[in-house]
């Protein structure tokens, strides 16, 4: 590797400790957890002010998830990620010129992701000269003015490729793709590429809108909620207020996924021991452990029996759908013994689940990575739509689709521009709003943007947030590709790997984040966001930057696209002066954005139209929601091979890892960890803690990992586990779902092979 540096997260020297996987999920732990990332990296006084303005009207959006705020909100509106991401990105310490001076990027590869992250903000601009080992301090202009030299230089604007992090306000995002396309190009990967492109090509291809169609009220008037393929408890925590309440209200919860997860067996929110209010709320009615990838099996069973006992709504299939015989009749052919083989559940559990979906007259499905993350990602998506079609559960109050996006404006950047492969519609009235012709041949996502590179078709490589290298697949060939490109430069508030691993050379740009104040031509600025429901809101930063050398996003880009678009129309330098500018810009080139300044400043921001939700109107070509056939994916793996998933510990979001505890599961100290089924161990001869190695396995290559210790878990036979971004090394960059280039996370066949003797360790 370049500079010698190992684009792998090392091996963890911490000792494993198990205990006992949790059975309530939140409660006093998380209150305890949040006060004391707060504290010891804010101080006392910084954190009650923080966790008082997030999430508040008059406050800054969480930096987290994108789970939406409820219209009448409490005075400690946050969870206990949320308070998590919040402390990290106000944490005291300093990532500076001194700092790199006395680290080496082959030091800082050799430590733990854990560890990097700890350092601190980044202080100032830095930049790695070819050769060299150690960043560098850089000034703002020279940084800008090299970045326009390479652009400039490109052969092509198709050499350029500018991914986006969730993270990106509408204001960024929408300034940022309007100067990649006034380059000339739509390579605009983004975080969407590896988590919910199946929900939108899925959706978009059956109801006509790649997003959801439930609000948040909706949960207030369901009869059943579907949680499938989603673990709320780590990735949404503040979703489970919302299931709470509707179980008071009598709404049953099927919670189905591989493991059980503490956030869908218990519930404590923290603020009722205020109330005096010790008990807990059970939350789902019935957990389906579905072995991986058996979704789809269990999907069509539930939908035989909707068939053979429910109460299909006809007058809504015959005039609002498409494709229904052709569904019938494919389900007949379904043998129960194959759907309960492939499913891994009973028919005695399939028929429990549906006797549920029968009874509801509103259903809510939500899922996220679970379903995304596999070969078949956009058809079983699809599948769900057709569950849900059948009882005519969409653009009905308490029903409806529900894909709960894990970034915090993931779905905002999307919607404003955001995208390698838009419609003719989109760019249109872009290049009728902005006044300049738009590239109309789509653009590389990040999989092809990974491809690319490797193929020697990237001179600059730019990244608005994000870790990229951690959070795409295949690692150490990621690594090769950003290797290969000339200049690749990180936008980011926080140290991570993705600044270690680099072109010839790369720049660090450091920015504001969430909770800071953006003051630019002396007046305080806001941004926008849009949540998981379609719901689009102010966000207000209310602490002091952590360094007087970070820049707004809108103001970099603003400041880059002044140098590197000279003959553009647009007053880019303005526009970032005032950021009302800017959404007045937006107002004239995005559907649905009328008006934007006077809207968005309503005390809740204002909803994007989703017509399936609004009217039952569905914008396909025949202007119907469609019904759609697929086969059952194949999903024998050969003796000796095991099906493997990557998620998150509860001490993470995304590739940002807070701390070494897993507390729900009952794994800490060390997150190089495989949780295994006890009988798949036992079989083997194997005990708690061995250590073994693990291989991939995909069209006749290898990939190979070393050192895991094994965790006996509750998942089905034949399934593993395991915590990303360590085990992203095993995901192969070509096994992607069809029609959106997802990368297979959650389906990963592997072998294992025993290193050594069970590693030291001690029970909790």
């Amino acid at each position: 590797m370049s500079r010698n540096v190992n684009p792998t997260t090392p091996p963890d020297p911490h000792r494993l400790r198990l205990g006992t996987p949790k059975a309530k999920a939140a409660g006093v732990a998380a209150a305890v957890s949040s006060l004391y990332h707060g504290i010891t990296k804010m101080g006392v006084s910084k954190t009650v002010k923080t966790l008082r303005t997030v999430n508040q009207h008059e406050g800054f959006d969480c930096p987290g998830c994108a789970w939406p705020d409820p219209e009448h909100r409490t005075a400690f509106e946050f969870c206990e990620n949320g308070a998590k991401a919040v402390a990290d990105e106000s944490m005291a310490a300093r990532v500076d010129a001194d700092f790199f001076a006395r680290h080496s990027v082959h030091d800082l590869s050799t430590w733990s992701d854990h560890r990097l992250n700890r350092a601190g903000r980044l202080a100032q601009p830095m930049y790695l000269a070819a050769g060299a080992d150690r960043y560098a301090p850089i000034e703002w202009d020279a940084a800008l003015d090299m970045i326009t030299q390479h652009l400039n230089a490109m052969a092509s604007p198709e050499r350029g490729v500018f991914y986006t992090s969730g993270r990106t306000s509408n204001e960024a995002a929408f300034l940022y793709q309007a100067m990649v396309r006034g380059l000339g190009t739509n390579n605009l990967p983004d975080c969407s590429n590896m988590c919910h492109e199946s929900s939108g090509k899925g959706l978009g291809q059956t109801i006509g809108i790649g997003k959801g169609t439930v609000s948040l009220e909706d949960f207030n008037h369901a009869d059943l909620i579907m949680v499938i393929g989603q673990n709320p408890g780590t990735n949404h925590p503040r979703m489970l207020t919302a299931l709470r309440d509707a179980k008071h209200r009598g709404t049953r919860i099927i919670h189905v996924n591989p493991l059980p997860e503490a956030g869908l067996t218990a519930f404590k929110h923290p603020q009722d021991y205020m109330k005096a209010n010790f008990g807990s709320t059970t939350l789902a009615d019935l957990h389906l452990p579905v072995r991986i990838g058996g979704d789809a099996a269990l999907l069509k069973g539930l939908m035989k029996i909707m068939l053979r006992d429910g109460t299909l709504d006809s007058t809504f299939i015959n005039e609002k759908t498409t494709g229904f015989d052709a569904l019938v009749a494919s389900l007949a052919d379904e043998q129960w013994s194959t759907l309960e083989h492939e499913s891994g559940l009973s028919r005695a559990q399939m028929e429990q689940a549906g006797r549920m979906v029968v009874a509801s007259k509103a259903t809510i499905a939500c899922w996220a990575m679970g379903l995304t993350q596999h070969r078949n990602g956009v058809a079983v998506i699809q599948e769900v739509v057709n569950l849900l079609l059948m009882g005519g559960h969409i653009g009905r109050p308490g029903a409806g689709l529900c894909p709960v996006r894990g970034h915090s404006n993931v779905q905002g950047d999307r919607t404003v521009g955001i995208w390698e492969a838009p419609t003719e519609t989109f760019l249109q009235r872009m290049e009728e709003g902005l006044g300049f012709a738009m590239p109309s041949s789509h653009g590389y996502d990040v999989v092809r943007s990974i491809e690319a590179m490797l193929e020697d078709k990237v001179d600059v490589f730019f990244c608005m947030g994000g870790n990229f290298l951690s959070a795409t697949p295949d690692t150490k060939l990621t690594a090769s590709a950003l290797n290969r490109v000339g200049l690749t430069v990180q936008v980011s508030t926080k140290l991570n790997r993705s600044h270690l691993v680099t072109g010839h050379e790369a720049l660090i740009l450091p920015c504001l984040g969430r909770t800071e104040i953006d003051v630019q031509a002396n007046n305080e600025q806001f941004v926008t966001v849009e949540n998981s429901m379609g719901m689009v809101h102010t966000s207000v930063g209310g602490l002091r930057p952590a360094s007087p050398h970070l820049k707004s996003e809108p103001w970099i880009v603003g400041q880059l696209a002044h140098r590197c678009l000279p003959d553009s129309p647009l007053p880019w330098l303005e526009l970032i002066e005032d950021y009302d500018r800017i959404r007045d810009l937006m107002s004239v080139c995005l559907a649905g954005f009328d008006a934007y300044n006077e809207r968005v400043r309503q005390p809740n921001g204002f909803a994007l139209p989703n017509p399936p939700r609004d009217d039952r109107r569905f914008e396909t070509p025949d202007g119907k929601a469609h019904f759609t056939v697929h086969p059952r994916p194949n999903l024998e793996v050969g003796a000796e091979r095991f099906v493997l998933m990557t998620l998150r510990s509860h001490d993470q979001y995304n590739t940002t890892i807070y701390g070494l505890h897993d507390r729900y599961r009952g794994i800490h100290g060390n997150r190089r960890v495989l949780m295994m089924n006890a009988e798949d161990m036992v079989e083997r001869g194997w005990k708690a803690r061995t250590n073994v190695n693990i291989t991939s396995h995909f069209e006749g290559e290898e990939r190979h990992s070393s050192s895991w210790l094994l965790v006996p878990y509750e998942i089905p036979r034949g399934n593993l586990a395991a915590y990303f971004p360590e085990a992203n090394e095993l995901v192969p960059l070509r096994s992607t779902a069809a029609l959106s280039n997802t990368p297979t996370s959650k389906w990963v066949v592997v072998s294992l092979k025993a290193a050594g003797d069970a590693a030291n360790g001690e029970e909790e």
